[in-house]
């Protein structure tokens, strides 16, 4: 068996912080592909090496890392949210309508924020992976992210 081997090091001095915030409208419950524009931003920042936080500012919409290439994995992904955290499980908190507090729990079951590192100017995703915002109510909503680099930037 072969031991692990660790890839050259790469070492920058921070000399940047850029921030930005995207907006994102959904249509519907489900996936929101942001890799695009999470490229982008890093490019346009001229980021080359460090980390991105993008922060979700909303509490019934998450984000995730997940298969960019077979649907159907995001299909059974909702799908798995929807029977962790159904309708009309009795829930209390019903003011904004009977999707609205098992979008809460679906949020807390995955993640508000996401860190991805960024190494010669672009983002250090595997190859099938993607950003996903995940919306969790049913209507269409308007949902910001953060995105923030912290590290080196070229110029």
């Amino acid at each position: 068996m072969n031991a692990p081997r660790l890839s050259a090091i790469r070492t920058a001095r921070v000399n940047a912080v850029a921030t930005a915030t995207l907006s994102v409208a959904t249509r519907r419950a489900g996936f929101s592909d942001l890799t695009a524009d999470t490229a982008r931003f890093v490019a346009d920042c001229g980021a080359q090496d460090g980390l991105l936080t993008l922060f979700v500012r909303h509490t019934s919409a998450s984000l995730t890392i997940q298969e960019n290439v077979d649907p159907s994995v995001r299909d059974d992904l909702m799908m798995a949210l929807d029977r962790l955290a159904p309708e009309g499980a009795g829930w209390s908190h019903d003011t904004e309508g009977p999707d609205d507090m098992p979008a809460h729990v679906k949020t807390m079951l995955t993640a508000t924020s996401l860190q991805v590192p960024v190494a010669a100017g672009r983002l250090a995703l595997g190859t099938w992976q993607a950003i996903y915002l995940i919306e969790h109510r049913a209507d269409p909503h308007r949902r910001e992210v953060v995105l923030q680099f912290i590290g080196a930037c070229a110029g």
